[in-house]
C-alpha cells in the first residue's frame, strides 16, 4: 500500500464496535485512519470511545503513554465521504444489508483512486455480490475481522469472483502487520469460521431433539468428556437466538439445504417465543441478574453390579479403570446372569452393539471411551435397560467421585457425535477448496476456540475413527447429513493426515 503521511492511509466507514475495533488495531499498526459514520457526530464519538479504551490499556499497564499518544493521533473522523479521497485502502464495517453496502461502494468509487481498495468486513453477505455492478469490482475484496477485534486474532480475507489477486495478497500482509493470523478463503457462504462453526450447534440441537439427553447434560457432556471451553447451549444463549438462529437458517438455505447444516424447529420456537438468551433472562437457561443460574446434578446411586463383563473389543483404559472401581470382572466368554454388560461404541448405539454380541439388553450400557474419562463419563442405555442396572452402572462409574452423565441410546453417543461432524464439515470445506487445510485449522482454532483444530483433531482420534463413527450413523439414521466428505474418506482409506493437501 503506498505511504503517506508516515504510514498507509486507512478509510474506515462505520464508527460502530467493529469498526473502531479495526481502527484501533491499524492505528497501533502505525497506519493513519481517517473515520466516518452516517450519524451526524457518530465519527467524533467513536474516535473518542477508541480514545477512551487506549488510555485504560495504558491504566492497566498494556500501553505506554506514548504509545496511546501515537495512536489516537493516527485516528481522526471525517463528516464526508469525499475526505476519504486518497485513501490506499476503504473498509466498511456497516449495516449487514447487501443493497445498503452495496450502494456504499458505488459511491465511493469514484471518490478514491484507481488502485484503492475497497473491503468489506461482512461476515454472511457475498463478496461477489457486493462488488457486483462496481465499475471496477477486481479491487473488492472481503476483510471479517471477529468481535472484539482487539482480542480475535483472526481475519479472513476473502476473494469474490471478481477480485484481483493482487488485493486478496495486500489484505492478508495488511493483517499481519495489524498483529492478526490472515487466512484466505473463497466467497462462499460463512467463508471459513461460520461455516465451519455449523458443526457445533446443529448436533447438538439434533441431539436434544432426538430426545437423547437434557441441553444442559450436552453442556456438560461436551465442555468435560470433549474439552471445550462452553457448550453448544450455554454458547446460543450469550450470542442469543436472534442472532444464531437467522445464520443457521441463512447457511442453511444459501447452500440449497444442504442436510449438514440442518437447523432444528426448536430454536425458531424459541426466537418466536422471544426467549433468546441471556439477553432477556430467558434461553435454554434461565438468569438473573446477567447471571446463569445453575441446574443441578443429582447425586449418583449408591447401587453397584455384582460384577461387570466388558465387551471383547473395549478398551484398556476401561478395563483398568472398571478394575480399580472395586467391582469383579466377570472373564467368561458369555456374561453370567448376574454381570452388568458394558459396550464401548464407537460410531454404534448400544443396542446395535447388544445385538451385535447377543447380549441381554435389559443388562446393558455402553460407555464413551473415545474421549477423556477423567472428567466425567458418559453412561448410554438401550431402551431395554432396567433401572435396576442403570442405577448399578451409575454408581460404578462415580465411585470414585467423577461425575456420570446418563443418556438415550444414541450412534455416536454425544462427544463423538459432535467432534465427528465438525471434522467432516472442515474436511468438506478442504474438499471444496473454500481454504487451505492449514488455513482451516488456523480460523478454527482462533476463531471459535475449540479445542484443537478440526483437521488435526481428526488426526488425534484418527482419520479411519472418524469416517468409521460417520459410516454408521449414517447407516443407522439413513440421513445424509452424517455421509463422510471424500476429502476424508479417501485419506481415511490411505493412512493419510487430514491435513494433507494434493499435488
Amino acid at each position: 500500500m503506498g505511504e503517506a503521511g508516515g504510514g498507509p492511509q486507512l478509510g474506515l466507514v462505520g464508527a460502530g464496535v467493529m469498526g473502531m475495533g479495526i481502527a484501533q488495531i491499524a492505528a497501533q499498526a502505525g497506519l493513519e485512519v481517517r473515520v466516518h459514520d452516517a450519524r451526524p457526530g457518530g465519527a467524533a464519538q467513536g474516535c473518542e470511545r477508541l480514545a477512551q479504551t487506549l488510555r485504560g490499556l495504558q491504566q492497566r499497564g498494556k500501553l505506554s503513554e506514548a504509545q496511546v499518544a501515537e495512536a489516537v493521533a493516527r485516528v481522526r473522523p471525517v463528516e464526508s465521504l469525499a475526505q476519504l479521497a486518497g485513501c490506499d485502502l476503504v473498509v466498511e464495517a456497516i449495516v449487514e444489508d447487501l443493497d445498503t453496502k452495496r450502494a456504499l461502494f458505488a459511491e465511493l468509487e469514484p471518490i478514491v483512486g484507481p488502485d484503492c481498495v475497497l473491503a468489506t468486513n461482512t461476515s454472511s453477505l457475498s463478496v461477489t455480490a457486493i462488488a457486483a455492478g462496481l465499475a471496477r469490482p477486481q479491487r473488492v475484496a472481503g476483510w471479517h475481522f471477529f468481535n472484539p477485534v482487539p482480542v480475535m486474532k483472526i481475519v479472513e480475507v476473502i476473494d469474490g469472483l471478481q477480485t484481483d489477486p493482487a488485493v486478496g495478497e495486500r489484505l492478508m500482509a495488511l493483517g499481519q502487520r495489524m498483529g492478526h493470523t490472515s487466512v484466505r478463503a473463497k466467497d462462499t457462504p460463512g467463508f471459513i469460521v461460520n461455516h465451519a462453526g455449523r458443526g457445533f450447534g446443529t448436533e447438538a440441537l439434533r441431539i436434544l431433539a432426538e430426545g437423547v439427553a437434557e441441553f444442559h447434560d450436552v453442556d456438560r457432556v461436551l465442555r468435560d468428556v470433549a474439552g471445550f471451553v462452553i457448550g453448544p447451549f450455554e454458547l446460543m444463549d450469550i450470542t442469543a437466538l436472534d442472532v444464531s438462529h437467522p445464520v443457521m437458517e441463512s447457511i442453511y438455505h444459501q447452500y440449497y439445504e444442504e442436510p449438514r447444516y440442518r437447523p432444528q424447529p426448536l430454536t425458531r420456537q424459541m426466537l418466536a417465543a422471544g426467549l433468546v438468551g441471556r439477553k432477556v433472562g430467558q434461553g435454554f437457561y434461565r438468569y438473573e441478574g446477567g447471571q446463569r443460574q445453575a441446574i443441578p446434578e443429582a447425586p449418583a446411586p449408591q447401587a453397584r453390579p455384582a460384577a461387570v463383563w466388558l465387551a471383547p473389543d473395549a478398551p484398556q483404559a476401561l478395563r483398568e479403570l472398571v478394575a480399580g472401581l472395586g467391582v469383579p470382572l466377570d472373564a467368561a466368554a458369555t456374561p453370567g446372569a448376574e454381570s452388568l454388560c458394558v459396550v464401548a461404541p464407537v460410531g454404534d448405539d448400544a443396542s446395535g452393539c447388544t445385538h451385535r454380541l447377543g447380549l441381554d439388553a435389559r443388562r446393558t450400557v455402553g460407555v464413551e471411551t473415545l474421549f477423556d474419562f477423567s472428567k466425567r463419563r458418559v453412561v448410554m442405555t438401550t431402551p431395554a435397560t432396567t433401572r435396576e442396572f442403570r442405577d448399578a452402572a451409575h454408581g460404578l462409574f462415580a465411585a470414585d467421585g467423577v461425575p456420570v452423565t446418563v443418556i438415550r441410546d444414541s450412534a455416536g453417543l454425544v462427544a463423538q457425535r459432535v467432534v465427528a461432524h465438525i471434522v467432516n464439515i472442515a474436511c468438506d470445506i478442504a474438499q471444496q477448496r473454500i481454504a487451505t487445510p492449514a488455513d482451516i485449522d488456523r480460523a478454527v482454532k482462533l476463531g471459535l476456540g475449540y479445542p484443537f483444530a478440526p483437521l488435526a483433531w481428526g488426526d488425534r482420534l484418527g482419520a479411519a475413527t472418524v469416517l468409521a463413527i460417520l459410516e454408521r450413523m449414517h447407516a443407522f439414521s439413513g440421513d445424509p447429513r452424517y455421509r463422510p466428505s471424500p476429502w476424508l474418506k479417501r485419506r481415511a482409506l490411505l493412512g493419510l493426515s487430514l491435513l494433507t493437501e494434493e499435488n
